[in-house]
């Protein structure tokens, strides 16, 4: 598709989402809508793409990609304005085709635009309008056909006839043009008197009439037309998409057996016979392995799972798990944290920016942050890394087949020898060599009747 480009169009401001953010970038299943319809475009094979910009066109403008061109519709006139503004990206094809779409229909696809366009060269269309059959047809253009099945024009709604508005077959704001028959009509587009606007469906009109050959392909999933102006319809496009991406894993091999509160954002690789228990939420670039048990109330972001792993209620960023775990409830996996084989990790328990290595047992109520921790290594409950000093932070190495007691305390830089045993109640600050045991307690001390002479803390009366 080298001789083909692509303008988005993504200027329009979205007053009724009522955010301080442009539309196209409200999200569906946690991407900004605008990059749903880039994602579509490239795996169409499209890779020459400009995107029309308006209002606040500098937070559009940085939030894609460097090889997006952008051109900017500093007065917004309607959709044939929005393309006059890419007149000049568009000229560099004058042999080729243009695809138009719109930047808050986040559910057009690439098979629909592949399809189309093949259409629209067999056909020898100059103009081609994706349209789709909707049960409700409320708001859309309606597409309406000759006798022979023709198309004959695109009516909006508000300028459509009660017999017009009964169609069914609706436009979805995406075209394919000839460029040169595009850029031709474009000059010619006068301003609506309803709206004030300039139409782009006025150039299927006007390329119509010079005598050039226009139709409509009637996409087979009726979902490309669908956009969100209002946080409701926001709503709508959300459960949709998660519907579709739950669908596509579980014919993929995934088991969801309920799937309440289950959230699967696009690009996630989950294995088979993998179970996603309810009020889960896997999104970014998650991939997880097969034969695992994930959740239920897990949140899993841009993190890698191997195979055989039990993750329930772990919330994780950025980390990595290796094969045959078992991991929570109530874990955090905080970024940098690499987690080797058949490692166990209970209730409470913080890891950050650390390795820990095959076979440990990291039980409960345990903190590790910037540390290599080797294998089989047993830590008591309550252990905890001193890795921060106030200005700088240090790392703690435990070597393997060491057992740290309950509630021993490693300040970093600090290594622990293999093998070695630190007491309970341990404050670690020098290095331990490897086989020896390390404590810091002081003796017990009781003072009899302590409390009574000195009454340190006020006594409920009775």
């Amino acid at each position: 598709m080298s001789n083909n480009c692509a303008v988005i169009l993504a200027a329009g401001e979205g007053t009724r989402m009522k955010s301080t953010k442009p539309k196209v970038l409200a999200e569906v299943l946690f991407k900004p809508m605008i990059d749903w319809v880039i994602t579509a475009v490239r795996a169409s094979g499209i890779d020459d793409i400009c995107v029309v910009t308006g209002h606040m066109s500098e937070l559009v403008c940085s939030h894609l990609d460097s090889d997006i061109q952008t051109v900017l519709q500093a007065e917004r006139l309607g959709t044939g304005h929005a393309v006059m503004q890419a007149k000049d990206f568009m000229g560099k094809y004058p042999d080729g085709n243009v695809l138009i779409l719109a930047g808050d229909a986040p559910l057009m696809d690439s098979e629909t635009i592949s399809a189309s366009l093949r259409a629209h060269i067999e056909g020898g269309n100059s103009a081609t309008v994706i349209s789709a059959k909707v049960p409700d047809p409320f708001g859309y253009g309606r597409i309406v056909r000759s006798k022979d099945n023709a198309l004959e024009r695109i009516v909006e709604e508000k300028e459509a006839t009660p017999e017009e508005k009964l169609i069914t077959e609706v436009n979805s704001g995406a075209y394919w043009f000839n460029v040169k028959a595009l850029l031709d009509s474009l000059g010619k587009i006068t301003l609506s008197q309803v709206k004030k606007e300039y139409y782009l469906t006025d150039a299927i009109e006007i390329i119509k009439r010079s005598g050039q050959r226009v139709d409509a392909f009637v996409a087979l999933n009726e979902k490309v037309v669908l956009g969100a102006n209002t946080r409701v319809q926001l709503l709508d496009l959300n459960e949709i998409a998660r519907k579709d991406e739950l669908t596509k894993h579980m014919l993929n091999g995934v088991s969801i057996p309920c799937i309440d509160g289950v959230i699967i954002g696009p690009g996630v690789e989950i294995g088979a016979d993998t179970v996603i228990l309810p009020n889960t939420i896997i999104r970014g670039k998650t991939v997880i392995g097969k034969d695992c048990e994930i959740g239920p109330g897990s949140l899993l972001e841009n993190t890698t799972v191997g195979d055989f792993n039990n993750l329930n209620s772990v919330q994780s960023f950025n980390a990595k798990v290796g094969n045959g775990c078992d991991i929570g409830p109530f874990v955090r996996l905080r970024p940098n944290t690499v987690v080797g084989d058949d490692v166990r990790i209970g209730n409470f328990v913080e890891l950050k920016n650390s390795n820990i290595g095959n076979d440990t047992k990291i039980s409960h109520l345990t903190y590790i942050g910037d540390s290599d921790f080797g294998e089989n290594i047993n830590v008591g409950c309550g252990c905890a890394t001193a890795n921060y000093s106030g200005n700088a932070k240090f790392r703690t190495v435990v070597e393997d087949n060491v057992f740290l007691g309950c509630h021993t305390c490693m300040v970093a830089p600090v290594t622990i020898g293999e093998g070695a045993y630190t007491a309970a109640g341990t404050t670690v600050t020098k290095d331990v060599p490897s086989d020896a045991l390390v404590l810091s307690r002081i003796d017990q001390v009781i003072k009899e009747d302590w409390v009574k002479r000195k009454n340190p803390y006020k006594k409920k009366e009775k």
